[in-house]
């Protein structure tokens, strides 16, 4: 399937750059959202502001909904780990699981440093992609 030649920014705020497909795009009223069908993305999703996190990933991050209502049992149903507070799309499923095991290895410290530069405050950024 053919790219576009630019990248569209998803959420300019965020500075999260979506290479994406034309069916994948809906224009909104405030900027552009992707619907990231098979788009490989490494995920955090946290318990609180600095609670527990959980670093995930996946081919398809609307369907991580899951996590969020519960209906996959694990980690995140155990720990009450819902509120989705960072996410990185990939270009491939390699590149995505290269990422998240490295971000699994750093400290804790990095990961918040990391989630504070993209959401500072810490907002649920499931309504964003669903």
């Amino acid at each position: 399937m053919k790219r576009y030649d630019t990248c569209l920014d998803f959420c300019a705020s965020r500075k999260v750059i979506v290479w994406a497909q034309a069916h994948d795009v809906i224009p909104v009223a405030t900027g552009i959202q992707c619907t990231m069908h098979k788009q490989p993305a490494v995920y955090i999703l946290a318990s609180k502001r600095n609670g527990t996190l959980y670093i995930g990933v996946t081919s398809n991050l609307q369907k991580r909904w899951e996590h969020k209502h519960d209906l996959v049992e694990g980690f995140t149903n155990r720990y009450g780990v819902h509120r989705l507070v960072y996410f990185e799309l990939c270009e491939d499923m390699m590149s995505a699981i290269r990422r998240e095991k490295q971000m699994k290895k750093w400290n804790r410290a990095w990961k918040l440093e990391l989630i504070e530069k993209q959401n500072p405050a810490w907002r649920d950024l499931w309504e964003k992609i669903v």
